[in-house]
Order: structure tokens, then C-alpha cells, then sequence
């Protein structure tokens, strides 16, 4: 088979970040992390053939923290990209190749969240791609995204609007591009690593090697205080001990909430539902608050989104290095 890059797309605490690691522990494999090229700087510059714009473009690249464990040599960018199309997936794509050249490994992949909004565009300009998407139960990963970030970001409306969102685009996806995208279910790679990794790498065409369950290749974008919002585990552990912890976090109303709307699609999957009992007073409150107001965040997450989707999303100004802390950087 033709092997072309390897996207790994998902929500956030859904398990991408572990698939990211094992993959970038592959020899073949040069993995970078949350890059979201395609978020931030996909048609955002205009066309990358006016020289104004490409230098526009190449100005934020640089300046932009994710893309600082890639190490990129700017002139050397700027030289290739002049000697082929000037297209934004070709100029990702020669950022990729760099640091796959500094690893010393024949291909790429990148772990960026919501990848799967842009898979047409993906397989489009790299028709021998794969793109991995992983899925987790809605409510665990929802209660990992409160237990990590110490807020509820819209509350469960908000958490079941975004998972059906993406399990929308993951099943479209699938449809359009059979052999060529396919959908993780992480519970699965938590509990039977080894052979999901198989079967991962049978898709990807690649050969597994036990050494991508050491995960020694995501040290370099390793997070702060490891992968797991429920505590740290030593490198190369793979725990089970996350699955189900949303009892613990999220009250028996969210629970319902999340269980009301995505009933049939987590049943696709093989989640259960809790039997939920609620006292007199909270099936009052569920009813006639916790449904209405949940609703009202899904709508306009949604509407929010589509509108995103039109004009692009900016590159927040907390991901860009300051010229000060590049001057300081340099001195």
C-alpha cells in the first residue's frame, strides 16, 4: 500500500493523547501533537502564492507554541515551498516532514483535536492518508474534561451536543472514506492494547512492534502531570481505572441529561446506562430545569459552531510567543 500521513482526530479527553503515544513510539512513525494546523491556519492567510501572505502566515507559525518541539527551519521552509504548489496542506505538509527528517523516520502523522471536521479536505490533498478517530463513552469523557479543567464548559448539554456532534462526522466519515478512516473505541485500547494496536497498524500498513506499548516516543510533548485527569500512572502504563469514574463526578441529573440525548448512539457502542433514581425534588429540577436550559446550551453550541465553521477559528493569543520572549529567547 501507498502510505501516506497519519491523523489522529477526537474531543478532547478522549483518549487521543494515549493513541498519540503509542503511535509516535512506532520506529516508522513521526508523531506531532495538537499542532491543529488545520484549525488555526488552514485559508486563513489568503493565497499562500502572494509572498505577503505566505510571510504573514510563516510569521505565526514561528511564533506559535505548539510548534516549538517541531524546531522549524524557517529558510529551509521557505525555500521548499517555492519549488511546488502553494498550497496550505503542502506547506503542513513540508512542516511535518521536517521534523520527521530530524527523527530519522519515512512518515508523519499529526494528534490534533477535531480533526475529523476536515477530513475531505485531508484525503483530498493526501489521497493515501489514514485518519484514527477515537471515541470514548460521553459521559466519562465529559467528566474528565470537569475533573481536568475544574469547570463545566456549558454543563451536560454542552458535553452531549459536542460527542454527538463528533460521532456525527466519525460516522460520516467512515461512510465516505471506508478504507481509509476508522473509529477507536478507546475503552477497548485501554483494556486489550495489544491486539487493538494490531489491528490499528494492519489499517495504517504498518508492522506492530511491541515497542509502541513503551510509549517512549511522546516524551518530547508529553503533558504536565501525565495523561489521566484521575492521577498519574508510570510511563508505559496503560489503566483501566478511568473507565466508569464518571459516577464519581458528575451528579445523577447530568448523568440522565447525557443519557437522554445520546441513548442510542452510546448503545452503538456498547456503553450501558445507569438506571438513574431521582428523588422528588431533582426529578422536578431535572424536568423543568436541568432539560430546558441543556437544550438551550446545545442549540446555541450548535449555532456557534456552524458560524465557526464558516469564518474559520482564530489562533488564540494565549498559543503565540510574545516578541519580548522571542527576544529573550535569542539573547
Amino acid at each position: 500500500m501507498n502510505k501516506g500521513p497519519i491523523f489522529i482526530a477526537g474531543l478532547e479527553r478522549s483518549g487521543t493523547s494515549l493513541l498519540y503515544a503509542l503511535l509516535a513510539s512506532h520506529p516508522n512513525i513521526a508523531m506531532t501533537r495538537r499542532t491543529n494546523l488545520w484549525t488555526y491556519f488552514y485559508n486563513q492567510y489568503g493565497d499562500l502564492g502572494e509572498p505577503k501572505n505566505f510571510e504573514r502566515c510563516l510569521r505565526d507559525l514561528l511564533r506559535y507554541k505548539r510548534l516549538v518541539p517541531v524546531q522549524l527551519d524557517a529558510e529551509r521552509l521557505r525555500r521548499d515551498f517555492t519549488v511546488g504548489p502553494m498550497t496550505y496542506p503542502r506547506l503542513f505538509a513540508l512542516i511535518e516532514e521536517q521534523y520527521a527528517r530530524r527523527l530519522g523516520r519515512p512518515r508523519w502523522g499529526d494528534k490534533s483535536l477535531n480533526t475529523e471536521r476536515y477530513a475531505e479536505q485531508i484525503f483530498e490533498a493526501y489521497p493515501h492518508a489514514r485518519i484514527l478517530h477515537i471515541q470514548r463513552d460521553p459521559r466519562d469523557r465529559y467528566a474528565s474534561a470537569v475533573k481536568r479543567w475544574k469547570v463545566s464548559r456549558g454543563g451536560a448539554g454542552v458535553g452531549s451536543a459536542v460527542w454527538l456532534s463528533s460521532l456525527e462526522h466519525a460516522r460520516r466519515n467512515q461512510a465516505r472514506y471506508p478504507g481509509q478512516y476508522m473509529i477507536v473505541r478507546y475503552e477497548t485500547l485501554a483494556s486489550e492494547p495489544e491486539r487493538t494496536l494490531q489491528t490499528i497498524c494492519d489499517f495504517i500498513g504498518e508492522e506492530y512492534t511491541p515497542l509502541m506499548l513503551s510509549m517512549k516516543g511522546a516524551e518530547q510533548f508529553a503533558d504536565e502531570g501525565g495523561n489521566s485527569s484521575y492521577g498519574q500512572y508510570e510511563p508505559g502504563r496503560i489503566s483501566t481505572r478511568s473507565i466508569g469514574r464518571y459516577r464519581e463526578v458528575l451528579s445523577p441529573r447530568q448523568i440522565a441529561f447525557m443519557q437522554m440525548t445520546s441513548a442510542v448512539e452510546m448503545a452503538d457502542f456498547g456503553y450501558d446506562l445507569d438506571r438513574i433514581k431521582l428523588s422528588l425534588l431533582d426529578g422536578l429540577l431535572f424536568t423543568f430545569l436541568d432539560i430546558p436550559v441543556n437544550y438551550v446550551r446545545m442549540a446555541i453550541w450548535r449555532v456557534r459552531e456552524s458560524f465557526l465553521n464558516r469564518i474559520g477559528r482564530a489562533l488564540p493569543s494565549y498559543r503565540i510567543i510574545k516578541e519580548t520572549e522571542q527576544a529573550g529567547a535569542g539573547a
